[in-house]
């Protein structure tokens, strides 16, 4: 059989957990519109099955989107996605508009990508809103530089040609090992998904600079036969940010609380008690002791 890991980097916002999921068939990352959603590098598996047997497994790398960091958590972003470079058997780019439309965090990537051996295949996503005349632009650009093995346009949001991609990464890969069981996709333990989930509503229940000072802190995870019972604690920096997270009577907070509990129910396929309640640590995201704590640490990359 097939296998090996394979890599997913480019700017934020340009589609990397959505093409995942996709992949995958499973949502095991969050994916919302607001950039830099992704904050540790996360695992998913593919295993390809034919006539009862496997025949290939990627093991998918998903990595932050690559920025200009303007605090510690942002530099350790970046730093996971660099790092991914040189630890995978294919690199998959997104990207999601034309070059020169763009700042240099597309150019900056190129640079990156001409310093690693492995197989280069470039993804131009959200084919459905850029339209064909941008498409072309786009393809000629990337194909004109000579460094993609392979270059195929998707719609991860509808699942658009994402069959094609997972061939044309098996194609790239060498005889090798079952890295995990067939019915695995993803190695991440079950409270980072939990976070995860709770993170993700709060960034699609809260506007403007309030989602990206927030952090989900599971503080018990306790399972029975018929109940889980979480109780999650979520940080912001600022007094005014745990009112606003609150809302109104709270009404904000048990929103989040709902829509959370019942993702997890369904992930975890059980009844689930979850409680959640708002702490203030200011400026966490520029502290390296809160940012291990919250589990950001260098030991998940790779």
């Amino acid at each position: 059989m097939k296998s090996g890991f394979a890599g997913i980097i480019g700017r934020p916002n340009v589609g990397k957990s959505t093409l995942l999921n996709s992949m995958i068939g499973e949502k095991i990352a969050i994916a919302t519109s607001k950039p830099q959603t992704t904050r540790n590098t996360i695992r998913g598996i593919y295993t390809r099955m034919e006539d009862g047997e496997p025949k290939a497994q990627i093991v998918f790398i998903d990595t932050p989107g690559i920025h200009k960091p303007k605090n510690k958590l942002g530099s350790y972003m970046t730093d996971a996605a660099i790092s991914t470079l040189n630890e995978v058997d294919v690199i998959l780019f997104l990207v999601d508009s034309p070059l020169e439309d763009k700042n240099s965090g597309d150019r900056y990537i190129l640079e990156l990508l001409k310093k690693s051996e492995a197989p280069k295949i470039l993804v131009i996503n959200k084919i459905d809103t850029i339209g064909p005349e941008a498409f072309q632009r786009i393809y000629g650009e990337y194909e004109a530089m000579g460094m993609f093995d392979f270059i195929l346009g998707t719609n991860a949001l509808e699942g658009k040609n994402v069959d094609v991609l997972l061939e044309e990464i098996e194609k790239r890969l060498e005889e090798g090992p079952m890295y995990f069981p067939e019915d695995m996709i993803t190695d991440d333990p079950e409270r980072f998904l939990v976070s995860e989930i709770i993170r993700e509503k709060l960034l699609l229940y809260l506007d403007e600079e309030v989602p990206h000072g927030v952090a989900v802190e599971i503080e018990e995870y306790e399972e029975s036969e018929t109940m889980t019972r979480i109780r999650a604690a979520i940080y912001c920096e600022k007094q005014s940010h745990k009112g606003i997270i609150i809302g109104k009577g709270g009404k904000k907070l048990k929103g989040i609380g709902k829509s959370a509990r019942l993702e997890i129910e369904a992930l975890l396929g059980t009844k689930v008690y979850l409680e959640t309640f708002v702490k203030i640590k200011e400026n966490w995201r520029d502290s390296d002791i809160a940012i291990r704590n919250f589990g950001y640490r260098p030991e998940r990359q790779g």
